[in-house]
């Protein structure tokens, strides 16, 4: 499985907009099934358009709709990978692309619930078979000549494929016919479950219905639907969870979704009365959206920065966020450091979101070592995006109309003076920042606090 690999870009402020394509879109299996299910070309498609394009009968989800959610249901593979491959070219969609046929989910009544399940059966088989529960030790007639459970049969080698004695020969020349020792009937993980081929067609499967289900999560009309989904929110922060185990790819599907959910996306749901399929938490949550920004894979940690810059705009969600935003800002601070570009201003854009939430959050914003140090080189390097650099000055300039982080700021008096003179583009700003260091009077004391308020 290949990984994939990309930027996310930074958003901030209001309701942020539509991302692009998001990367990898044309790795994997979500790939391979929109190449498969291209077939049936639209007479109705304009002719000229740039670039390939996956073309599809537009009228192919009203008459099959519930035939593709039958099919999803079976478990039966052909069924499974005919539904997939349809709703793979059915949900893809590029940033400016004239087709007509998009299918909102509300149009497939439980469609949403039959692609979860297909990620579920997987993840249920996922887990390694050195982490499942050991064998059970059989002692019963141990000591017996039969034992009835055929240890005395352990030794022996059977074929897959049943032979009659005639045919012993042709049997020998046969080079498709898997041998397995009798033990293999004894092992609970072997006799009518998965072997590694079937695990990998799940997988593989389970990738396909990722991707689709990211695929829709970029049509406006089905963002309410899917966070008011709680079984679908509880399968994507499983997935986060789990990165350590899970396929890259699908790891990034589910990242991706929830990173266009989240202007809309309520917490609170985790706690509702809705019926829960996956135990799941607000806490939990959070957890596992802190394990994918501590993740040293940095499509991974940037889509977790943007993510948290998106999730504390609605208020809601602040009460989940704010006690573990040390933690947010030493990882934020530390990909401020980071060379990609990308990095840096995916921090960015979850910082210029996060000090704008209170005062708490801007004070300790200042005291964070190497914060303002590493805000101010991005700025005088300067970042090659020019909204990255405009946010970075409005966050020193939210810190510096805090009174108790002059002290902080003050330091770094000089470097504010140098971009005022040598930056023209932030002139403006900076001129803001400077005043309010040097020309408020209560920067000449330092302010006492006493139980009665401040003593200048």
């Amino acid at each position: 499985m290949q990984k994939q690999t990309g930027k996310s870009g930074g958003t901030g402020g209001g309701t942020p907009a539509k991302r692009g394509r998001p990367f990898g879109s044309t790795t994997g299996g979500g790939a391979a099934a929109a190449a498969a299910a291209a077939a049936v070309v639209d007479p109705g498609a304009p002719a000229a358009l740039v670039g390939p394009s996956l073309q599809v009968l537009s009228a192919l989800s009203d008459q099959n709709n519930k035939r593709i959610v039958l099919a999803l249901q079976s478990g039966l593979k052909s069924e499974i990978l005919w539904a997939l491959n349809a709703l793979t070219v059915l949900s893809f969609k590029e940033k400016d692309d004239l087709r007509r046929d998009a299918t909102p989910l509300a149009k497939v009544p439980g469609l949403l619930d039959a692609l979860l399940q297909v990620i579920d059966e997987w993840s249920d088989i996922s887990m390694p078979k050195d982490h499942t529960k050991p064998p059970r030790l059989r002692t019963l007639g141990a000591n017996t000549t039969l034992s009835g459970f055929g240890q005395e049969n352990m030794e022996k080698v059977y074929s897959d494929t049943a032979t009659t004695s005639n045919d012993q020969s042709k049997a020998e020349d046969s080079s498709v016919t898997k041998k397995r020792a009798a033990s293999f009937w004894f092992d609970e993980d072997g006799l009518f479950n998965n072997d590694d081929e079937g695990r990998a067609e799940r997988q593989q499967c389970a990738i396909a219905a990722s991707n689709i289900i990211r695929n829709f999560s970029f049509m406006p009309e089905n963002e309410i639907i899917m966070v008011q989904h709680r079984h679908c929110l509880e399968t994507i922060f499983h997935c986060l969870e789990n990165q350590n185990r899970e396929d890259d790819e699908l790891i990034t599907n589910m990242l991706e979704t929830l990173v266009n959910l989240a202007p809309v996306l309520d917490l609170r749901i985790f706690s509702s009365s809705k019926p829960s399929f996956i135990k799941m938490t607000e806490k939990g949550a959070i957890h596992a959206i802190m394990g994918m920004l501590s993740s040293s894979v940095k499509p991974w940690h940037c889509a977790a920065a943007e993510l948290i810059g998106r999730l504390i705009i609605n208020p809601d969600n602040e009460p989940f966020l704010l006690p573990i935003i040390p933690q947010i800002y030493k990882r934020l601070v530390d990909l401020l450091s980071v060379p990609a570009y990308d990095a840096q201003a995916a921090a960015v854009s979850a910082l210029y979101n996060v000090a704008e939430v209170n005062m708490d959050c801007r004070l300790k914003l200042a005291s964070e070592r190497w914060a303002v140090d590493r805000l101010l080189k991005i700025v005088k390097t300067p970042h090659p995006v020019p909204e990255v650099c405009r946010k970075t000055s409005m966050i020193l300039e939210s810190l510096v109309s805090e009174p108790q982080n002059r002290m902080h700021l003050l330091v770094h008096e000089n470097t504010f003076a140098e971009i005022l003179t040598s930056e023209g583009k932030y002139s403006d700003t900076f001129a803001r920042i400077v005043y309010e260091l040097t020309a408020r009077p209560s920067n000449k004391v330092t302010s006492g606090h006493a139980i009665w308020g401040n003593i200048n």
